[in-house]
């Protein structure tokens, strides 16, 4: 089950984790103290960062199924990630707005070429789908690791080597990433898909290179002209899914049927995406406001690093779902994928129906404790391990082999649209620069916000519910119209 191959890439995943959301934690600081942002601005650009990235995966796809291949393309990324933390170091040192956003823009990028072509060149280096299956929760889990320790140390980094420092970390680490993926070149390509075995062709290379011109550029404007550029999210992502409805219509029924499932999950991962966004948003704003003192009265955090809760259940969430849904399949209890993205949804709602609680009852000092927010990241991020690390294998499972990458950009799409509709609502909650937080506004504004968002999450749960009904009804339809299909005696 386990090998070289598959244990060097969960490294790179943590090198990932650890580097990005290292990053990620401190650009909130960042555009704020730095570059002067307002809180609505840099709710918008850290939301983006978060979600841009995921939103070109669809570019990444297509780039690995049709032009580069899997291996090429997770290594480019990682070379993205490096240089693009180089600028920021740079953008850092001279207040250079521009520069950062290119470097910004560039990691972006990375994120859209690693997305899709990570997890099926990882399916790659198991034996079976099986072990596969059973393995990606955990591959999940050693992401967060990295995603753990960078969010919860990168805040104390800045205070003692500053943003250059922290940002010329984040490089080193991508850097120790991309390296062992060029030491790994013919393993990896050996097990990839046919095009990485082969050279790339002069057109092939100059269609690479003018797609990510482009893409970096757009990127770039989208950071520079946030109003726009939430309106080029929806029409790229509309125009993600339009091309799924194609397909259907496209392909055969029994293809058809299967990439309609698809489609229904990926309209439920968007919507709980939405919630997962809130923690880069409304969640960070909400504990550099209100989250004061010591986990427990003995551990150590800063307000911005509260997200790193997050990572730290899933670490923890990644073997526990894996053993409890492993364990019911041994016992003939088996549950469906959009089934689990409705306990998704109840713990979510749990997760905001405990926040609500908080922001409602705060004292007169508006202080919640480090202890509220361990409890809200933990439900939240049980419901993200189940959705990322079952939607991705459920996906995998039904795609016609022709739009493999394509098919799992579409989870990554799924978190590029939430990510900005999320980042839309939750300036909702923005304050004016140098407004005093007191108790009125936390248990009004904060207190109405999350009380709709817990609403929202039950009603959504239902909605998956019915959507788990529809999709076996689907799949067990393409399955007959494939034996079908079979049977029937060449012409």
């Amino acid at each position: 089950m386990w090998n070289k191959l598959n244990k060097s890439m969960m490294f790179c995943q943590a090198m990932f984790g650890l580097s990005f959301y290292g990053v990620m934690v401190i650009l909130t600081r960042f555009f704020l103290e730095k570059l002067h942002y307002s809180e609505a601005e840099t709710m918008m650009i850290v939301g983006a960062f978060s979600s841009i990235g995921p939103l070109f995966a669809i570019a990444g796809g297509f780039i690995a199924d049709k032009l580069l291949g899997s291996y090429r393309s997770l290594t480019i990324s990682y070379g993205a990630f490096s240089i693009g933390y180089v600028l920021l170091v740079l953008g850092a040192s001279s207040t250079n707005v521009p520069m950062s956003l290119v470097g910004i823009a560039l990691a972006s990028y990375g994120r859209g070429m690693m997305a899709p072509s990570y997890p099926s060149l990882y399916k790659r280096t198991f034996k079976t789908d099986t072990d596969f299956e059973n393995c990606y929760p955990l591959n999940y889990s050693v992401n967060n690791i990295g995603a753990f320790l960078g969010q919860y140390l990168f805040p104390l980094f800045v205070l003692s080597i500053g943003f250059n420092g922290s940002f010329g970390l984040s490089a080193a680490l991508a850097s120790i990433a991309f390296i062992t993926l060029l030491v790994l070149n013919k393993p990896l390509s050996n097990v990839s898909s046919e095009i990485d075995k082969n050279k790339v062709s002069p057109k092939n290379l100059v269609l690479f290179l003018v797609i990510s011109a482009a893409m970096i550029g757009l990127v770039f404007f989208m950071f520079s002209n946030m109003d726009i550029g939430q309106n080029i999210v929806y029409v790229i992502g509309i125009s993600a899914l339009s091309y799924l409805v194609f397909l259907i219509f496209r392909s055969n029924k029994s293809e058809g049927l299967r990439i309609g499932t698809m489609l229904i999950m990926t309209m439920l991962t968007t919507f709980f995406f939405v919630y997962y966004g809130q923690m880069m948003t409304s969640m960070t704003m909400v504990s550099l406001n209100t989250m004061r003192g010591d986990l427990f009265g003995f551990i150590p955090i800063a307000p911005e690093a509260a997200m790193a809760m997050n990572p730290l259940w899933c670490i923890v969430g990644g073997p526990i779902i894996t053993w409890i849904f492993s364990t019911l399949e041994k016992r003939g209890v088996t549950i469906s994928t959009a089934t689990k993205v409705a306990i998704s949804f109840v713990l979510v709602a749990i997760s905001f129906g405990i926040l609500t609680v908080a922001v409602t009852g705060v004292g007169q000092d508006a202080i919640i404790r480090p202890e509220v927010f361990l409890a809200v990241y933990g439900f939240m991020s049980i419901g993200e391990v189940i959705v990322g690390s079952f939607v991705v294998a459920f996906v995998l499972s039904v795609t016609p082999k022709y739009i493999e990458n394509f098919s799992v950009s579409l989870f990554y799409i799924a978190q590029a649209l939430s990510g900005i509709v999320g980042a839309v609502f939750s300036t909702s909650i923005a304050m004016e620069k140098g407004q005093v937080i007191t108790q009125a506004i936390v248990q009004t504004v904060y207190g109405d916000y999350f009380k709709l968002l817990t609403i929202l999450a039950l009603v959504m749960a239902v909605i998956a519910l019915i959507g788990s009904y529809v999709i076996r009804k689907m799949l067990n339809k393409a399955d007959a119209c494939a034996e079908k299909l079979e049977a029937k005696p060449a012409v």
